[in-house]
Formats: structure tokens, sequence, C-alpha cells
């Protein structure tokens, strides 16, 4: 609804918060040695978890387009990413989700900070504008931990092609990843509530915009930082001594090396805290 979407029924699965689903899709859906799970260089390490667990080779690219010959059984999508904030554009993720149906290649895609566009508005992998009116081989991974504050319920699900959602129940129901009763009766009251998600990202724009100010009046430089939750911020420095810098300071920030290679100048700030603390 909040997305342009429309998905059967059927096709939504509720997960036990999305980080359990995202560590174990890959195993669930058949992954095996030798197989390949590609996912963003800059990334959540639980994709790279996903790939260990079902003991696939694991691939951090720039870009799938990247892989060349190789067809990778499942593709990982963040956006809006997690560390950096980038966000997909309707015309990258229709060209991604091509080149997966030409290799038939899973395209999962980690939304759970879809409601988060700074910069502009992250279509979701299931936009028709980008997959037109069919979900194969596609999984949209939707969390309501940011949405809604809902972190300590464990509260998320997939949706998107229905064949693979059916495969996936089939696994999860004998592994014991059912989602108790009273959660998804609170993921849905939160689902069809917009008021409390308005004034959330209402509250988090205008700590952004502090925190935004003050990193740059102290010479840092934000990168990308479209969306999601956190500013990807860096002095051309190693990120860990930017981190004991601001730590001198009270002030706790996470080394982008958390993330890959690719952040080591870089730190991730989140603005999630409070709004005395943001602005102390």
């Amino acid at each position: 609804r909040r997305h342009g979407v429309r998905v059967d029924p059927a096709a939504v699965l509720p997960a036990v918060g999305t980080k359990e689903l995202i560590a174990w899709l890959p195993a669930m859906l058949g992954t095996r040695p030798g197989d390949l799970v590609a996912f963003p260089r800059l990334a959540f390490p639980t994709f790279d978890v996903s790939a260990r667990l079902a003991g696939a080779d694991s691939r951090p690219v720039d870009s799938p387009l990247d892989l060349a010959g190789e067809r990778p059984k499942v593709v990982w999508l963040n956006s809006p990413a997690n560390p950096d904030g980038s966000i997909l554009s309707v015309a990258e993720l229709r060209e991604l989700v091509a080149w997966a149906r030409e290799r038939g290649v899973v395209l999962a895609n980690d939304e759970c900070y879809i409601e988060y566009g700074w910069e502009q508005r992250p279509p979701s992998l299931l936009d028709p504008r980008v997959c037109g009116d069919s979900h194969d081989g596609l999984l949209a991974v939707y969390s309501l931990s940011k949405r809604s504050n809902l972190a300590g319920y464990r509260a998320g699900f997939c949706a998107g092609d229905p064949h693979l959602v059916r495969r996936l129940l089939s696994v999860r129901k004998h592994a014991g990843h059912a989602v108790p009763g009273p959660v998804q009766a609170a993921m849905t009251a939160a689902l069809d509530d917009d008021t409390h998600v308005t004034e959330q990202r209402a509250r988090y724009a205008r700590r952004r915009e502090t925190l935004s100010r003050a990193l740059r009046s102290a010479g840092f430089r934000i990168e990308r930082s479209e969306g999601g939750l956190f500013l990807w911020a860096t002095r051309d420095e190693p990120c860990w001594t930017t981190v004991k810098d601001l730590a001198e300071h009270g002030i706790l920030v996470a080394p982008g090396t958390f993330y890959g290679t690719a952040g080591e100048r870089h730190v991730r700030i989140a603005f999630t805290a409070t709004d005395e603390r943001i602005a102390a």
C-alpha cells in the first residue's frame, strides 16, 4: 500500500525479525557448497553470514553486473543501504532484475530502511516500474524494527515470488521459525497505522540535520547518505583514528571496516539516539 506494490497474501511470509531471515535464506532456498552468494562490497555482515551458513562461496561486489559470466545462486541488494545510505533508482533496479532473470538468479532486496529516503523516495524491488507485472525470482525483505521501533518484537516479513515463498515456508515451519500470533497481531496494527511513521520520519529528519551541521563544522565530509538512519562520514583518515577521537568526546560511532574493507576511511554515525543526546 505505501510503496505501490500488490502482492498475493500467499506470497507474504512473516519472519522472526529479518536478520534471521537474511541469515538463513540462501540455505533454505537450497544453496550448497560450491554455489555463490553475492552482496554489496559495503554491507551489513549478515549477508556474508548467509553464504557461510549455507557453505557457499561469498562474494562482495560493487555491482552484481560485475560478475560477468558467473551465475550466483542468490544476490543480495540493500537499498537504502546500511551503512552508507545509498539508494538504487528504478532504472538501476530494473537493470538488475533483467540481469538476474536472464541467469535464473534469485534477487533479494533488504528494504528495512525503505521508509527513510531523504534525497529521493526509495523504490521497492517489487515496484511494477522495476519488475513489471511479475515477481518471478524476486524477494523483498521488510522490517518493522526501523519503521515502527519494534526491534524487540522480532517482527518482519518477506514477499515476492510465490514459488520461492512457498519453498521458504515449507522449510521454515519444520525449523521452528513460526512468528507467534501476538507478534503478528502487533505487526498488523503497526502496518495499518501511518501516523507514527510520519512522526518518526520527522524526528529522524531533525536529528539528521543537526548531526550533519555538526559533523561538517568539525571537518567531516558526508558521502552518499541519501537514505537510512545513518550518516556515512570521513575525515580522510583511518576509521579507527576517527573512532578513537570521537570516543574521547563521548561519541560512539561504528568503524567503516565493520562493513567491509571499502569502509576503512569512513565511520557510520547513527541518528537513533535521543534528541537530547543528538543535541549534546
